[in-house]
């Protein structure tokens, strides 16, 4: 058994067919180290729990062993969404064995998923976005790159991994364009925009030589010890300036990401256009912001209609 199999305590019946598939989804469907973790700490937990019940390997598996799993998982007030992805790693899971011929059946066919209320995700109002992109002090070398890495996300609609990851080589400052790497691996083209394009000059050029030490690679954006700048950082960061914008919601990368979308939709960019932008592989993922917007046009329907407002004539 190897170490990550100790680490995260796979009983030795399990572990094989677990590591089988993990390597399937790694090497074959290309999936991110994070997504292929976030299967590897749902299979462990689910492996554990079936020892206890003595199913005895993933042959013997049935579908009750499962069903008390996920009402396990239930008592212990997981979300209802965490509670969706497990479930779906199941799935997943019990077609892999399937195709693998480890079963004939599969495994997960009397478990019924939770029912998800679809949280409409929140975005920032343009004057909003204003005070927080202009929140850092670029007197400073820190400002400079906080400045930078604000208007990217706005501009470009970056996931805080992508930005944190971002090398100089992904960055065309003639054609203002970048070269994402997201999830999957898969690689999309999105714009900056003039005002990012200048923001990251002015870092590349008076702020990230003040972080460069004897160790530092490529990445665009450097802590102060000269090595890529980490999430959490940025999500501190981001909070900082928030605060001092006078923000009063919670501010973290993925609002501004959220805030790049809802805002193209309103000004009239094309849902695909905009699942591009994004590097959504399904266009149902982007759809959600078709809500945000009618939801944003209802409200402002009652709000603004003369015939929903209270009158004092007849």
């Amino acid at each position: 058994m190897d170490k990550a199999a100790k680490q995260d305590g796979i009983p030795p019946e399990f572990f094989e067919e677990i590591e089988g598939f993990l390597a399937f989804l790694e090497l074959e469907k290309g999936l991110a180290a994070n997504t292929v973790a976030s299967y590897r700490t749902d299979l462990a937990a689910c492996a554990r729990f079936l020892r206890k019940k003595r199913a005895g390997n993933w042959r013997e598996v049935k579908s009750h062993h499962l069903v008390d799993w996920i009402y396990s998982l239930n008592e212990q007030d997981y979300a209802v969404s965490s509670l969706a992805r497990k479930l779906t790693t199941l799935r997943v899971f019990a077609r892999h064995l399937v195709r693998e011929g480890v079963r004939s059946d599969e495994m997960t066919a009397l478990l019924s998923a939770p029912k998800l209320s679809r949280r409409l995700p929140g975005s920032l109002i343009a004057a909003e976005v204003e005070a927080l992109l202009q929140a850092p002090d670029t007197r400073t070398p820190y400002g400079l790159r906080d400045q930078a890495f604000l208007e990217m996300f706005y501009a470009s609609g970056l996931r805080v991994s992508e930005l944190c990851s971002l090398t100089l080589q992904q960055v065309d400052m003639e054609n203002a364009l970048l070269r994402v790497y997201g999830k999957g691996s898969r690689e999309r083209v999105v714009p900056m925009g003039s005002k990012a394009v200048n923001a990251l000059q002015r870092y590349l050029d008076s702020g990230r030589p003040a972080f460069i030490k004897a160790k530092t690679g490529s990445a665009v954006f450097l802590s102060e010890r000269g090595v890529p700048i980490s999430r959490k950082t940025v999500w501190l960061l981001i909070r900082k300036h928030a605060r001092a914008a006078g923000i009063e919601k919670p501010v973290k990368p993925h609002l501004l990401r959220h805030s790049f979308a809802t805002h193209l939709l309103s000004g009239g960019a094309d849902l695909r256009a905009i699942q591009e932008l994004l590097g959504h592989s399904d266009i149902a993922t982007t759809q959600i912001y078709t809500a945000v917007e009618s939801s944003r046009i209802l409200s402002g329907h009652g709000k603004f209609h003369p015939r929903n407002r209270s009158t004092t004539g007849s």
